[in-house]
């Protein structure tokens, strides 16, 4: 049950990213034209969902690296199909470059996943 318990955030995350990627304009008090802006949202985005798969890949018993691994994969997949997805929607498109923000993100967000994973089984070890 404390597995299925760490995928209810990530698919909870996962659902509200959709829906702002289903919107035109998903921020109207950010001004359209701040390109440096858009691409840090969308690492900090990543960087928060690469975290949250880290915690429910970790859960699951995978190492560290491989939770890495496998929460940057997923991340940046996401992403891949995010960016699909808005060129569907009127007024957005799909650009490389915001994947590209979305990856560099989830490196970020999942390498501090695994490495809480590290340190979590760490102390755990040491415990008598």
């Amino acid at each position: 049950m404390r597995r299925f318990r760490r995928w209810v955030p990530v698919a909870l995350y996962a659902g509200l990213v959709f829906f702002l990627s289903s919107l035109s304009r998903p921020l109207p008090f950010l001004p359209e034209d701040v390109w440096s802006l858009d691409k840090l949202l969308h690492a900090v985005e990543y960087a928060v969902l690469g975290l949250l798969l880290a915690r429910a890949l970790g859960a699951g018993g995978l190492s560290p690296a491989r939770t890495f691994l496998g929460a940057l994969l997923l991340a940046s997949l996401y992403g891949a199909t995010d960016e699909l997805h808005q060129s569907l929607v009127p007024n957005r498109d799909c650009d490389p470059r915001d994947w590209g923000a979305d990856t560099a993100g989830a490196v970020v967000g999942a390498a501090l996943g695994a490495r809480s994973l590290r340190a979590r089984r760490a102390r755990a070890s040491i415990r008598p």
